[in-house]
Formats: structure tokens, sequence, C-alpha cells
């Protein structure tokens, strides 16, 4: 008797397909503290760039400027409009103090760079005895330009080619007695190529060129910018107009007839 073959009597089941296991999710890698501190120093870069060659504010620390510009007014000072010309008559500069460049006042190691931009930060300034004559600012009116012949009177009132400015912006002029003589400087002189000459509004209390033992005028290049806006307080915030003080003062309006 022959045998046969038997056959499984359940069909046969197909092989079960491998399921591709699931990747394991990475671990997350913790960001490197440099990736914040280049953000800052980013930042700060591009802020002192800014302030150095395009616009900063600044504070009126004394009463030179008054009535106009009163103590611990804020003001933006921009710096590109003198890259195309030189400064006009009536137009209020902000410049390195007279320790810088006065030969005078100037000292035989002057401040660097580095460390009057340190000196000039806000809270750094305040420092005690970090602060440096030489690197301090003015803040002061052109009232006289290159090639300009410029007289200025005992009481400060000014005169530029024969012709005497036109300054509603001072209301306070130097004492004089009945001889016409008083505290304040006199100045009679031709304003030299690349200079100005810049005066407080407050004639009667500034320390400008008229003191200035080295020589009255403002080197150009000495000048940081112009101020252009007060900022601060808001009730006085607005441009600050610097109108030609040659231009002879507008006429009052006529009265109505009736």
């Amino acid at each position: 008797m022959s045998s046969h073959p038997t056959s499984s009597s359940s069909p046969q089941e197909p092989p079960v397909a491998e399921q591709p296991s699931s990747p394991s999710k990475p671990a997350p890698q913790q960001e490197s503290p440099w990736v914040f501190w280049r953000g800052v120093l980013i930042t700060l870069g591009v802020a002192l760039g800014v302030r150095q060659f395009v616009i900063e504010a600044r504070y009126i620390p004394s009463g030179s400027m008054l009535p106009g510009l009163q103590i611990q007014d804020r003001l933006l000072v921009e710096k590109l409009t003198y890259r195309q010309r030189g400064p006009k008559r009536g137009e209020i500069v902000v410049f390195h103090a007279p320790h810088h460049f006065d030969p005078v006042l100037k000292p035989a190691h002057a401040a660097g760079p580095l460390r009057c931009l340190l000196v000039n930060l806000p809270l750094i300034n305040s420092v005690p005895g970090i602060q440096e004559p030489a690197c301090d600012a003015y803040i002061k009116r052109v009232v006289a330009v290159s090639g300009d012949r410029v007289v200025v009177n005992p009481r400060g009132e000014v005169t530029v080619n024969g012709t005497r400015l036109n300054e509603p912006y001072v209301r306070n002029y130097c004492p004089v007695d009945v001889m016409g003589m008083g505290p304040c400087r006199t100045l009679n002189a031709v304003v030299p190529p690349g200079h100005v000459l810049s005066l407080g509004d407050n004639r009667g209390n500034s320390w400008d060129g008229r003191f200035w033992p080295g020589g009255a005028f403002l080197p150009e290049s000495e000048i940081i910018g112009r101020a252009f806006w007060r900022f601060w307080p808001p009730g006085s915030a607005g441009a600050l107009n610097a109108d030609g003080p040659l231009k002879p003062a507008k006429p009052a309006a006529a009265k109505a007839q009736g």
C-alpha cells in the first residue's frame, strides 16, 4: 500500500511583514550661550554705530542756552548734514569741549576716542572719577561762519559783515556800566577758513568763544552734529528752528482799520 504525503488541513498563513521600528526622537540640543550674547553684541554694535555716525540724544547740562533751551531738556543731534555742507548761522551745534582742541586747554595726553566713547555712555558717565573734560560736549549757536567779519560788543550783541544780527532767542545780554563796559569780552575779527564762531544764547552767562584762552573760533572738524529736535519735556517737544539771523525781522502785521 503506497503512502501519500499528507497536506495540512489549515491553509498556510502568509508571513507576517516586519513592522518598521519607529525612529527615536533626537535629544534636544542645548542652545549655546554664545547665540544669546552674539545677539546682544550685534544689537549693541548697531546701536553704537547709529549713535556714532547718524543720530544721538543729548541733554542740556547748563543754562548757557536759556531761555530757549532749559536745563535737562533732551535733544536729538543728527550727524549727516555737515558731511554735505558747512554749518549755517543760527544753527545749534553740539561739539567737543574746548579742552579737546584749544591749544591752551588741551592736555598733554589727550583722551582717546575709546575712553570718550565709554565716558559718554549712559550710567557709565555717572561713575565718580571717570569724567574727562576733553570728552565733554558743548552746545552753542553758530553766529558767524568762515570769512565773516564779526564784531561782538560788551553786551554780547553781534554784528556780521556790518549788519546787526536779528537774535530774538537772546534775552539775557551782558551787563554794562554807564561807560558801556562790563565783564564780557569783546571780539572783532574775521572767522578763519574751516571755523565758525559759536556763542550761547544766554550771553550774560555762557562760557563760549569769547572766553576760550586759545582762540575764539570753533573748528568745524570738532562739531559732533546739529541739534534739530527737542523730545523732552513733552510739552516743549518740537523742531529747533534756525532762521538765519542776518535775515531782517518780519514786519509787524498792520492793524485793521475800523
